[in-house]
């Protein structure tokens, strides 16, 4: 069985590197081709190179060796430490500091004052030191928390070092081959895979591609460690008996033993096995009815609890059947609203158009001149005007 398929890889998006203007040439090898500007990892190695991986973490586990995982990009913090946590192995979430493995006797002491600060803080020592120096002192303690947190329980060198994206983990790559730390590493195609010792080619920034690998790393951690539980003698045991189990046996031979056996029990049984035989039936006849008795009332509760959640639901339709009565007559009554402002628009409307038609006759009544008036005044005015002139020429003539 694969410990790793090409259809996990595939639903992950380990095949996807990095665009090809960032590549770097000597993983060339490792890339399948180029699409919309993006390289694509040959899978088939991956699966190949990681069973190589994987099968050495599991030895070197077995054999007594320790593992540490380094991944201090955001989103690889979490996958880090929870998948060492639940494999037992060290861990570097948050920075590597220099000089962890080449300087380790240095990182033991640091490690050393950590736990005695913690020990110090749960006694309640630390309340009774001055406001100022407790709180210095707690500063220091989150620190070296945030820090070596997970090298804690570390108390010698790993044996294998487990990286995701070597290209920021720098450092810790270039201390593991000074100190001679196999590396097993997640390379995509923008990395330079010659400090690696166990290279596997993926996609290093994809959350679900990380935690799918680093799950199977830490899986071959606890594969490994149950090979070393188990005793020297108990593989032979085992295969004995799996060896036992597997040899054949003639079927027709066996069923006439078994026919014979049942025949000379029969024959050999006493009076008293027989009645011990008729007492064990009762009590299981008793017991049966016992248990049937109780699961009458269990499924008399299961079916009062199904009836409550069917009136429930009822309720429950009622209710909306209500809210959506209301909402229709609220709707009716909006739409009433609205036809009563425009009959009073209308009505408006109409009593200015009679206000205006009863302006004019209002004047009329009055007395006051229309405009047809005002003109035939004007009109004989001006015609008396001219007679009088005629008659003043007249009366000079």
């Amino acid at each position: 069985m694969d410990v790793l398929t090409m259809k996990e890889l595939l639903e992950t998006g380990v095949h996807f590197g990095h665009r090809t203007r960032k590549w770097n040439p000597k993983m060339a090898r490792y890339i399948f081709t180029e699409r919309k500007g993006i390289h694509i990892i040959d899978l088939e190695q991956t699966v190949d190179l990681f069973r190589k991986a994987y099968y050495s973490v599991r030895d070197s586990v077995a054999a007594g060796g320790e593992v540490v995982f380094v991944g201090t990009k955001k989103q690889v913090q979490a996958t880090i430490a929870d998948e060492a946590q639940r494999c037992g192995a060290h861990y570097v979430n948050q920075r590597w500091l220099g000089g962890t493995l080449t300087n380790f006797a240095t990182i033991k002491l640091s490690i050393e004052r950590m736990k005695k600060m913690e020990a110090m803080v749960e006694d309640g020592s630390i309340e009774h030191m001055p406001n100022k120096e407790a709180s210095r002192m707690r500063r220091r303690l989150a620190k070296l928390q945030r820090n070596l947190d997970g090298l804690r329980n570390m108390e010698k060198k790993p044996s294998l070092m487990y990286v995701i994206d070597p290209d920021s983990e720098t450092i810790a790559v270039h201390e593991a081959n000074l100190a001679g730390i196999p590396v097993i590493a997640i390379v995509d195609t923008n990395c330079d895979p010659d400090p690696i010792d166990f290279l596997i080619p993926g996609n290093d920034d994809a959350i679900k591609a990380t935690k799918l690998i680093t799950a199977r790393i830490a899986d071959a951690i606890l594969e490994g460690r149950e090979g070393k539980d188990t005793p020297e003698g108990a593989p032979a045991e085992a295969a004995a008996e799996s060896n036992k189990a597997e040899e054949p046996q003639a079927p027709e031979e066996s069923a006439a033993e078994t026919s014979e056996d049942a025949v000379v029990e029969s024959a050999t049984e006493t009076p008293s096995d027989k009645s011990g035989d008729a007492a064990e039936t009762a009590t299981t006849t008793e017991k049966v009815e016992e248990e049937t008795d109780v699961v009458e009332p269990e499924v008399v509760e299961e079916e009062s609890v199904e009836e409550e959640t069917d009136v429930v639901e009822s309720e429950v339709v009622e209710e909306k059947s209500v809210e959506e009565e209301t909402d229709v007559v609220e709707s009716e009554v909006v739409e009433e609203e609205s036809v009563e402002e425009e009959t009073d628009v209308v009505e408006s409307e109409v009593v200015e158009e009679e206000s205006v038609e009863e302006a004019p006759k209002a004047k009329e009544t009055e007395g006051e001149p229309t405009d047809t008036e005002a003109v035939e005044e004007e009109v004989t005015e001006e015609v008396a005007e001219v007679e009088e002139d005629k008659e003043k020429e007249s009366d000079d003539d």
